[in-house]
């Protein structure tokens, strides 16, 4: 059930122990119970590929009868079960593997995603007397106790204080593509040297960026696969589909979810694909974290083909007096910027760009834009001048202030402060945006969500049809998203500007008081 691997081809003089796999397998069926979910409160009866994994681990020994393997790199795709499974393994080294004074842990990149695994491991003693009677869960500390202290597990983050000095008998290295650099993984394996049957599992998601140690062992792992490394002590477990494969069809996804039909739905995948083929962003998304295929780490981000479907035509007049939400994204002082209002509900936008004058010929030619015709045409705004001209701006948006019910104004806090300032000045409710994973992924998603919906409506505002055409995003390992001015092909104010506003809307959403719609009730 390890693909692509043969265990026996390396096994050396090291021999398989039938009774010591059946054992560990008999554990998790015997003891252990899923704690969410449809299958809550089921014993947690291990799936072929799951067993495979168990049996490979406890049932090879070297002569000596310590096990064979010290190291295990698995590499499946998400909601495959990774998280119950390694839980289910920490219990049964804890509670089975008779190491004096064993100390256990999980690590991973982020504090949620370390307590995940505590969760489920917490959760499966607690829902068997005997394996609860033998140990104590500390929750504010991410711990257990095991027969009265001598053994213990606890949850790591990458930014936990103490990373050295243990002394380390298993660990578990959970979503390995999310760690930023090699420091945590490095300072387990090192606690690990005393010990005298130590093992450390790595499991993950594919990645993106191959500059990592997530890549390093995967790259090792497969080389331990193919045979082009000879390391016996070294278990690669690999699920993925291959780059040469069709990633829009059903019948390679099987390949990476091996729990395709059990924790992973068919119905899910099937949805899932259908949104990565309308946002062109997704589909990196989905081919790394479902299909396990290392991507790159940006992509372009809208189908233009979805964006045109989007388009309706209305006046600016419809709009009068309505509650809507600037989003201003200045660029440098010659280039392109934009101020954009979004009106959640019709979820209309308005956008108005602006660029200098002087040199706007240069910059057609340069940016492959026509903003002269663009200018002609009215649909931009070029200011006196060879550099852009703030206080124009800043006199249009109080223009549309008088027009318009504007709640609030999103811009970048690091790039705007004076002309924030004025505005705060005019009586503009100013809302300060990083411009990092924390503050844009939800407002991009929210955009991104309107648009394949086709609940967005726009004007055909040549100027952001180009610019949604330019954008690319990027995305970390989470899969968190934002716009990348330096990824796109070029310029992007406008989407940018559009992302601003829909983050002030989410940070100050439209408050309707019921006497707006039915009145004072007279009693």
């Amino acid at each position: 059930m390890i693909p692509g691997y043969d265990p026996t081809a390396t096994a050396g003089d090291c021999q398989y122990d039938v009774e010591a796999a059946d054992h560990a397998v008999g554990f998790f069926a015997k003891h252990l119970v899923f704690i969410e979910g449809v299958t809550a409160g089921q014993p947690f009866i291990l799936e072929p590929w799951q067993e495979s994994i168990v049996r490979n681990l406890f049932g090879w020994k070297r002569p000596d009868g310590t096990r064979r393997y010290r190291e295990c790199f698995i590499e499946v795709a998400r909601k495959n079960g990774k998280s119950p499974l390694c839980a289910g393994i920490i219990n049964y080294v804890a509670f089975c593997d008779n190491e004096p004074g064993a100390q256990i842990y999980s690590t991973a990149g982020e504090r949620e995603q370390a307590a995940l695994v505590f969760r489920h491991a917490a959760g499966m003693i607690n829902r068997n007397a005997d394996l609860k009677k033998r140990s104590r869960i500390y929750r504010t500390y991410k711990s257990i106790e095991f027969y009265g202290g001598d053994t213990v597990y606890k949850a790591l983050s990458a930014d936990a204080d103490t990373k050295h000095g243990l002394n380390a008998h298993l660990v578990i290295n959970d979503e390995l593509h999310v760690q930023t650099n090699r420091d945590l993984v490095d300072a387990m394996e090192t606690a690990t040297a005393s010990r005298r049957q130590p093992l450390i599992i790595h499991i993950t998601t594919a990645g993106y960026d191959k500059k990592t140690i997530c890549w390093e062992k995967y790259d090792y792992a497969c080389k331990v696969r193919d045979g082009i490394i000879n390391d016996p002590y070294f278990l690669p477990v690999i699920y993925e589909t291959l780059p040469e494969d069709d990633w829009k069809q059903e019948s390679v996804w099987r390949k990476a979810n091996p729990n395709l039909g059990v924790s992973v739905s068919l119905s899910y995948l099937k949805q899932a694909c259908k949104e990565a083929q309308e946002v062109p962003a997704k589909e990196n998304t989905f081919r790394r974290l479902h299909l396990n295929q290392w991507t790159e780490q940006e992509s372009r981000w809208l189908s233009m083909d979805v964006w045109n479907e989007c388009e309706s035509r209305y006046c600016e007049k419809d709009l009068d007096g309505k509650p809507c939400y600037g989003g201003l994204d200045l660029s440098t002082t010659t280039d392109l910027s934009a101020f954009v209002l979004y009106f959640p509900e019709t979820h209309s936008v308005l956008c108005y760009p602006f660029a200098p004058k002087e040199n706007a010929h240069k910059r057609s030619k340069r940016d492959k834009a026509p903003y002269l015709d663009w200018h002609r045409d009215g649909f931009i705004t070029l200011t006196d001048g060879d550099v852009i001209d703030y206080d124009f701006i800043r006199k249009k948006i109080v223009e549309l202030g008088k027009r318009f019910n504007i709640r609030c104004i999103a811009v970048d806090r690091w790039n705007c402060t004076q002309i924030t300032t004025q505005l705060d000045g005019d009586g503009f409710n100013i809302v300060p945006m990083g411009q990092g994973y924390q503050s844009m992924t939800a407002p991009t998603k929210e955009l991104e969500k309107l648009i394949v919906g086709r609940e967005l409506r726009h004007n055909n505002h040549p100027a952001m049809n180009w610019c949604v055409s330019n954008v690319s995003v990027e995305q970390d390992a989470a899969g968190n998203i934002k716009p990348s001015k330096k990824k796109s092909t070029d310029r992007i104010d406008c989407v940018a500007a559009l992302v601003n506003a829909i983050a002030g809307y989410l940070a100050n959403p439209v408050k309707e008081s019921v006497y707006e719609t039915r009145g004072l009730l007279v009693l």
